[in-house]
């Protein structure tokens, strides 16, 4: 039994440096969204930091600023979700080990 104890602490110690080597690329990672026909075009990082929200000319128009508003604020949640599906797709490939471990 003691055997089985140190084999599985070896097994949670290796997980959880695989899980801060992930979660360090993760958070370098970069997730672009564009909208309205590529007229905004908004990247994150991982750690869900806007790094630059990019505006053509022509979804520029003082007249119509609620085009603008929404078409960034799409982007916005559209980076985001990818960075959220890309750090469940992580956890998934992390916890999907457990399915060996004796409890």
């Amino acid at each position: 039994m003691p055997g089985n104890m140190s084999n599985l602490m070896k097994q949670a110690q290796r997980m959880q440096r695989q899980m801060e080597e992930g979660q360090k690329e993760l958070e370098t990672k970069e997730f672009v969204a564009k909208t309205g026909g590529g007229a905004v075009e908004v990247a994150v990082n991982g750690k869900k930091e806007v790094l630059r929200i990019v505006l053509s000319e022509e979804i520029v128009d003082p007249e119509d600023i609620e085009t603008l508003q929404d078409a960034v604020m799409a982007a916005v949640n559209e980076a985001m979700r990818q960075a959220d599906a890309a750090s469940a797709e992580l956890m998934g490939k992390m916890t999907g080990g457990l399915g060996g471990l004796p409890f």
